[in-house]
């Protein structure tokens, strides 16, 4: 099959399908989603989304706890454009049918998440993300200029002198196929399954990162991967998100015995910023040899079960009450801060090709995002990148500092790793705790296993499981690189050889890109990588 159309996305969640109903006033839009139009991390979104509704708020102060979570790594402006256009996005959900729950004046009841100072947490019981998904599918359905094809699985972005033309996907039904279009959307959502513990869905691993990066687009803050401390840890149970909104509506976290802990490493406690709660949770387990639970005990059981339907039957389904037991938590990956390095318009370093979502890197989270900004994020630049395609196109002027060009040396014939080898090895190496001798140890096998995916994919470009594998290999690749480099702790990355951040040396973003083909060595159709190059790092911002 060969199509040719005005705009290309490719995702389905909050951002691509923002995006596609702006474009499609325009023109006609192809949208290809791998799996069910409506299976993203989208729909995986319990909590809420954040903007300032409240009359005790401002966009001044959502501006504030995000870039306090941010750790000293987000981008002002993309926080302004963030917390200032919010409002006016979530306004437009709510006027196309978004059932957000309502307090009983019938203004739509706000909650309360870690790292917030006030109530801003716009919420559909705790499905938020299905609910928004629902609203945004709706229309796109219904709309004659959007053609969504489902099971068509991307599998490379076709460049031509530089600039995005479209790109090779595999459909289920017609097989290799082809779509031409005038600019490219990337909105494939985040990378959680390259780590085996993750609250993602099965199709959240780090396509549209790998594809990018294998275009020649500039990628930045990979380092930064967020661990949610929360979720359902109970023995021969599926791995389930039990939601922020849990403690900020007054859940306890208590060890074996019954005691607070998270006031030991801050003050705020269990309303602390993820990542300090996370590693709490992890030492706690770590020093007792026993479990981390969350508690609901002390709250009013019909309201626990009401306001938290989907998070009670999941525990129910696991032999438990959220209401009345102790419930075992513990953290696994959930949100890649960094991504495919844009401007605040989605603009990426490749001609023609925009980025938006989780797959993409602003700084507006910098090393930490702020809890219920992601599904914020989506929609806010989901809709901005859609209205610079319809632009003249100009390059983006990129913030980060580069370094020299990332490679992973020469295909070779090696073993081709599993998914689980990948995901085991970045668990282990590459996760909540860091330090050095994993890193190498990771960097190592990630750079073997990329040189013998880049042969296979040589012999078999189309086959979808190579195209998963190389995803893993190379994100894992890029976030173990990343993490190996910054020789700090901040936000979302924790060394342990190097515990304390350094803003001196360390307060910036640092960009990778792939060789440029035909730079002194043979083009083999992924650049050729090698992870042992030497490196110069670029000064300070």
């Amino acid at each position: 099959m060969r199509l040719t159309t005005d705009f290309l996305v490719i995702g389905s969640g909050v951002a691509g399908f923002r995006a596609a109903l702006s474009l499609a006033e325009v023109g006609h839009v192809v949208v290809l989603t791998k799996a069910h139009p409506r299976e993203s991390n989208t729909g995986y979104a319990q909590g809420g989304i954040a903007a300032a509704f409240g009359p005790d708020d401002s966009p001044d102060l959502h501006a504030r706890d995000t870039i306090a979570a941010g750790d000293g790594l987000c981008d002002p402006a993309a926080v302004r454009a963030l917390v200032t256009d919010g409002p006016r996005y979530v306004a437009e959900l709510l006027e196309w049918g978004a059932a957000f729950d309502r307090d009983e004046s019938g203004r739509p009841a706000l909650g309360r998440e870690a790292a917030h100072s006030v109530r801003r947490v716009l919420h559909a019981r705790d499905a938020t993300g299905r609910e928004i998904g629902r609203v945004l599918w709706a229309r796109v359905s219904e709309h004659d200029r959007i053609r969504v094809l489902d099971d068509a699985l991307a599998m490379s972005l076709d460049i031509e002198d530089g600039t995005c033309v479209g790109a090779t996907f595999l459909d289920r039904r017609e097989g290799p196929s082809t779509a031409r279009a005038t600019r490219t959307l990337l909105a494939t959502g985040g990378a959680g399954h390259v780590f085996r513990e993750t609250t993602n869905p099965a199709v959240a691993s780090g396509d549209g990162m790998a594809m990018a990066f294998d275009a020649g687009a500039r990628v930045t803050d990979l380092e930064f991967v967020q661990f949610h401390p929360t979720v359902l840890g109970a023995p021969g149970a599926p791995r389930f998100l039990l939601s922020e909104a849990l403690r900020g509506e007054g859940g306890r976290l208590l060890n074996s015995e019954g005691q607070a802990f998270v006031e030991r490493v801050d003050p705020a406690g269990d309303l602390a910023p993820r990542d300090v709660v996370a590693r709490a949770i992890a030492d706690e387990i770590r020093r007792t040899g026993a479990p981390v639970f969350l508690s609901l005990q002390h709250l009013d059981a019909a309201f626990v079960h009401d306001r938290f339907p989907t998070i009670s039957a999941a525990c129910r389904s696991a032999g438990l009450d959220l209401a009345k037991d102790l419930v075992p938590v513990s953290p696994a990956a959930h949100y890649v801060m960094g991504g495919v390095e844009t401007d605040l318009d989605g603009r990426t370093s490749v001609q023609h090709l925009f980025a938006a979502g989780e797959v993409a890197s602003t700084g507006v989270h910098g090393a930490n995002r702020l809890a219920s900004n992601s599904l914020l994020e989506g929609l806010v630049f989901g809709a901005r990148a859609a209205l610079a395609m319809q632009q003249a196109p100009r390059t983006a002027i990129l913030p980060a500092s580069a370094a020299p060009p990332l490679a992973f040396g020469a295909p070779d014939d090696g073993a081709l790793p599993t998914p689980a080898q990948v995901q085991d090895l970045m668990w282990q190496d590459v996760g909540l705790l860091r330090d050095e001798s994993g890193l190498r140890r990771a960097s190592g096998r990630l750079a073997a296993w990329c040189r013998a995916v880049a042969s296979a994919r040589m012999r078999q470009p189309l086959d979808a499981d190579l195209r998963r594998l190389d995803s893993l290999v190379t994100v894992g690749a890029l976030i173990a690189h990343a993490a190996l480099r910054r020789e700090e702790s901040r936000g979302g990355h924790f060394r342990s050889d190097f515990p304390r951040r350094d803003d001196l040396h360390w307060q910036r973003r640092v960009a990778d890109v792939r060789p440029p083909r035909g730079a002194g060595q043979k083009d083999t159709g992924l650049a050729g990588r090698s992870l042992h190059a030497p490196w110069s790092e670029a000064p300070p911002r």
